[in-house]
């Protein structure tokens, strides 16, 4: 084969497998649909096999043959100059021209084959497979499959109703037989679910579900009746077919009974109608805890996840925000309804959906707190089931709170509003280190040396509180003005430098003479352990002495940033700031208020009646109350004892079926909670019910049930007799003894 026409060949089988992808895409995507609409496999597999086989029958890939290849080749590349013919004939047939130009395609073909594309549209397919995507997609999330498919909690299954006649003495000929049955099952609209038809008369639906019987005789008879929960349905009929109608509100039991013309009548066994609801939707909140704080100066952000499942659809999701703003009676708050950030696909049962929330977008500030649930509504009709998730925390912490402190025993608050100035302080020294590369160097020297003076001012106002009026009062001024300075310079230029005690301070300078004797006249005054003296800075403080020490350790921290201020060096002065503040704020945070307690205030005692034993004005109050317990399922036990006469031989009386009727009742309440356990027992109480008599085998069946069923009473708490031996007594006493 020459190398030409083996390049054709290579071109035809690159075109074939290329169609065949084209095909397998447009298959891919209705299979995948069916499946998800169907959940049949075959189904599915039918669908794909149709649509690839259709596919073959349009291309046609085996009519591909290489002198269409060559003519499309012809076409699409110029470079070959309609040659590609050349390649598929004989050698020995071209002349020496025709070899010349069939070997300047051949080399042409392949350099430049892989430039010409064959004739397959596979962007067009991946168009198809992305919309069949997409309602595949559409289909899971709205449950368009519900449409397609019945419950599985209905499963057919095949059950002829089964009738007896009321009187077994009576022999029929040709007593009537059910021809057909139905029940239809019509779940609410909301559910999109179809109306399920099945031959089995055990019923368990969603609540507000609509059901039909439908009964079909051979032959015609009186009337048709269906009983439930006491009450008699008189069942229609309509082109001989006997129907009834009822909505499903309440779970029980129910039969069928027909009376023929002859007036037989016929009952049948007793069959459940078991009732579920439709349930709350369920939300999960991931990736969040449920309280979470943030500093000034973090990233204020709360992100999540929310995952939330329902059994029929969600209908509405979204988040109730509330923002409180203030302490006490000044607080405010501010309720937001937020959207998540992903769209809520109505009627979807189940959906992930996230949410970013930006504390500072919300407008909240340090000390501000967020409260947020979330709130998913359900498309049940006419009133839809609400869920809430649990409250989530977020708060933005606040160095500045004011708290109460503590004096002596007393309520105070000694915390003064200028305690707040050292935050005030890191912010402007924070905003001047950032304005940094905006100011001229004069501007933020100066700027650094002022904030120095203020962090200096608030030093000595703490140091007041400190009790250190000696060393400089809050007052801090600079009122030396230049001439001055220049007098005293001229008249002594180092007294600024030195203390002067022989001037104008001679008056107080100290009589040696008679120092000895007023030492003995000094006598030690009684109240000076009682005085507040504010001479002595350790005495005059406002705290204890454990919070005083931390006051000094923050004074210690002031001094150092007020340095670094100094040196216009701001940068360095901020650990300093912060660890004051932490400093400042545990001070505050270590004070409690005092709250009086509030109680039981005694009446005062009369000093003529204490201690004297007298007894006539007291009166002993006793009071004494039988409450009436109601017994427990009274007509089932009277029925077990009634069951036990009548085994013995006793005779039935109308009083019986009244009786055996009531304890039904009282065991279909059992029963509805176990309907496999106790449904023979109840059918056969409601036989003999309406039966005049009964079989020895029968009323032993039933006292069985009944026993069984009676639930065993609570045990009571009594006295327990216990037994000691005189040995045992004697030890117990000779213990009292020692005691």
């Amino acid at each position: 084969m020459s190398p030409g026409k083996s390049i054709l060949m290579g071109f035809k089988k690159r075109w074939q497998l290329m169609q065949a992808f084209e095909m397998l895409l447009y298959a891919i995507g209705p299979a995948l649909l069916f499946y998800f609409l169907s959940s049949n496999i075959i189904l599915s597999l039918s669908v794909f096999a149709g649509i690839v086989l259709l596919g073959l029958v349009l291309i046609q890939p085996w009519k591909l043959t290489l002198e269409k290849i060559g003519n499309y080749i012809d076409k699409n590349l110029d470079a070959v100059e309609y040659s590609t013919g050349l390649l598929l004939l004989p050698e020995n047939q071209l002349s020496s021209v025709a070899s010349l130009q069939r070997h300047k395609v051949s080399v042409t073909l392949q350099k430049n084959i892989h430039l010409v594309r064959p004739k397959v549209s596979l962007k067009q397919a991946f168009m198809v497979l992305g919309v069949f995507g997409l309602l595949t997609f559409f289909a899971h999330q709205f449950n368009w499959a519900s449409t397609f498919s019945a419950p599985e909690s209905n499963p057919e299954v095949e059950q002829r109703i089964a009738f007896k006649p009321l009187d077994s003495t009576e022999i029929i000929k040709d007593p009537p037989q059910l021809e057909h049955q139905k029940l239809l099952i019509r779940y609410p609209a909301y559910t999109r679910i179809g109306t399920l038809a099945t031959t089995n008369m055990n019923v368990r639906a969603l609540k507000g579900s609509k059901l039909t019987w439908k009964l079909k005789f051979d032959q015609p008879i009186q009337s048709v009746l269906l009983q439930s929960s006491n009450e008699d349905h008189s069942m229609k009929k309509s082109d001989g077919e006997y129907s009834h109608q009822m909505l499903l509100n309440t779970a029980g039991f129910y039969n069928f009974n027909f009376e023929a013309f002859g007036g037989e009548l016929y009952q049948s066994e007793l069959y459940a109608l078991e009732m579920f609801k439709d349930e709350r939707p369920t939300v999960e909140i991931r990736k969040l805890k449920q309280f979470t704080s943030f500093d000034i100066e973090e990233d204020k952000t709360l992100a999540f996840e929310t995952m939330i499942t329902d059994d029929y659809g969600i209908v509405e999701a979204h988040i109730i925000a509330t923002v409180s703003k203030g302490e006490g009676e000044s607080v405010k708050f501010r309720e937001q309804r937020l959207q998540f950030s992903n769209a809520v696909f109505k009627n979807s049962k189940n959906q992930k959906l996230s949410k970013r929330i930006d504390l500072d977008e919300m407008g909240m500030e340090p000390g501000d707190e967020l409260y947020f649930y979330i709130a998913v509504t359900d498309n049940k009709e006419p009133k839809a089931n609400t869920t809430r998730s649990e409250t989530y925390f977020a708060v933005i912490r606040d160095t500045l709170s004011s708290q109460f402190a503590t004096e002596g025993t007393m309520g105070a608050d000694l915390m003064p509003d200028y305690f707040r100035s050292q935050r005030q302080l890191i912010i402007d020294t924070e905003k001047l280190i950032a304005d940094k590369s905006k100011l001229a160097q004069k501007e933020f020297n100066f700027t650094s040396n002022e904030l120095g003076f203020d962090q200096k001012a608030l030093r000595l106002k703490y140091g007041a509180f400190m009790g250190d009026e000696a060393e400089s009062g809050i007052q801090v001024t600079e009122t030396v003005t230049e001439e001055t300075e220049e007098v005293e310079n001229d008249g002594n230029p180092l007294s600024q430098y030195t203390h002067e005690h022989d001037g104008s301070n001679e008056h107080n300078l100290v009589d040696h003479e008679h120092e000895e004797e007023g030492e003995g006249e000094q006598e030690e005054d009684p109240l000076e352990s009682y005085l507040h003296n504010h001479d002595n800075p350790e005495e005059s403080t406002l705290f204890t002495q454990s919070l005083k020490s931390k006051l000094r350790q923050a004074m210690t921290e002031m001094w150092d940033a007020e340095l670094y201020l100094r040196l216009y060096t701001p940068e360095k002065s901020l650990p300093y700031q912060y660890r004051a503040l932490k400093l400042i704020q545990e001070i505050k945070n270590s004070a409690r208020i005092y709250v009086h307690r509030i109680g039981f205030d005694p009446p005062p005692i009369k000093e003529d009646k204490r201690l004297t034993g007298a007894l006539d004005e007291v009166v002993s109050f006793q009071k004494q109350e039988d409450l009436a317990v109601p017994e427990e399922f009274p007509f089932m036990k009277s029925a077990v004892e009634r069951l036990e006469q009548l085994t013995q031989g006793s005779p039935s009386t109308e009083v019986d079926k009244n009786l055996f009727s009531e304890a039904g009742n009282e065991l279909a309440e059992l029963a509805i909670l176990e309907p496999g356990k106790y449904l023979k027992t109840l059918q056969q109480l409601k036989w003999m019910s309406d039966s005049n008599e009964f079989a020895t085998g029968q009323l032993h069946e039933v006292l069985s049930g009944l026993k069984a069923a009676i639930p065993k009473p609570k045990s009571k708490p009594k006295n327990q007799s216990e037994y000691h031996s005189e040995l045992n007594t004697l030890l117990l006493k000779e213990l009292e003894i020692n005691d």
